[in-house]
Parts: structure tokens; C-alpha cells; sequence
């Protein structure tokens, strides 16, 4: 099935950096103490933050604290509770991209 994203490109994420050091360099002098323990634990920020990747709808970030989210020892039940918080914020913005799943249903023709 073609998709709008690359699976392969959640791996290259740090060469979106070359051409741009400096501002790459800043982009994770800020990004690394805001994603690691803190006020609130990793684990907590994993999950916020996965729940952040499903409203704005970011694949690679879905995939990336997915991944973070097991690391920290939270639960597929905890994840899917995130996701439906998510989708309770987004509301109607989230539901429109269930017109993207009927497409493909038609598409397929199953």
C-alpha cells in the first residue's frame, strides 16, 4: 500500500540537521532535557508525549515513543488510554482522518 511516509526515514531524523548544525545543535540542547526525567519522570513524559505524537498525528513520533513508552514499562492498555485522550482533545480534527481509513476500505474494496 503506498503511504505519504517512509517508515525508513524514523532512522535518518538526525540528518535533517546537516545543512543546518547550529540550529540542529539547539533543536537538541533543548529537545534531549525536555523529553528526559524531570519534574515529571520519563516515564510520564513518554507517555505525554506519545499521546502529543497521536493529536498531531506524527507517525514517526508514534513509532519512536511507542518504542520509549515500552522502555519506560508502560502498558499497551496505558498507551491506548493516552491515544483516546488524545482523541477526546482533537476531537472532530481527529475523526476527519477517519476519511483517510474509508478510502482505503473503498480502495481495497473489502
Amino acid at each position: 500500500m503506498k503511504t505519504y511516509y517512509n517508515p525508513d526515514d524514523l532512522e535518518r531524523f538526525g540528518t535533517v540537521g546537516e545543512e543546518a548544525p547550529e540550529l540542529w545543535r539547539g533543536f537538541l540542547g533543548w529537545y534531549g532535557p525536555a523529553t528526559e526525567g524531570g519534574s515529571l519522570s520519563k516515564r510520564e513524559k513518554s507517555l505525554v508525549a506519545l499521546g502529543v505524537a497521536a493529536a498531531v498525528q506524527c507517525p514517526y513520533c508514534i513509532d519512536s515513543y511507542t518504542r520509549s513508552c515500552l522502555e519506560q514499562g508502560i502498558t499497551e492498555g496505558e498507551m491506548t488510554e493516552a491515544f483516546h485522550v488524545a482523541a477526546a482533545i482533537r476531537g472532530g480534527a481527529t475523526l476527519a482522518h477517519a476519511l483517510q481509513m474509508k478510502n482505503v476500505v473503498t480502495e481495497l474494496g473489502m
